[in-house]
């Protein structure tokens, strides 16, 4: 009568031992997966601050370029206000 018991017990040893070893391979998975999110998260960090850059260097250009059109357009009112003077001299 002992012996069923004792047979019973090493399965469930035998249970336990194959979870522990499907639960220390999933925990290295996850160390592995956890490592490879770490990385990618550093290039996408790196990714982002250098996208930061670029919205910024646009936004500055943007508005370099309303000034610039703002110049042009008020050369272009001078020169044309020059132009009407030139035409009324009647030289």
């Amino acid at each position: 009568m002992a012996r069923p018991t004792v047979q019973t017990d090493i399965e469930a040893l035998d249970r336990l031992e194959q979870k522990m070893k499907m639960l220390v391979a999933t925990i290295g998975k996850l160390h592995s997966e956890q490592a490879r999110l770490g990385e990618e998260n550093r290039r996408l960090e790196s990714e982002l601050v250098g996208l930061r850059e670029r919205v910024q260097e646009a936004e500055s250009g943007a508005a370099e370029m309303a000034v610039l059109r703002q110049e042009r357009d008020e050369v272009r009112a001078r020169v044309s206000g020059m132009l009407e003077q030139l035409e009324g001299l009647d030289i």
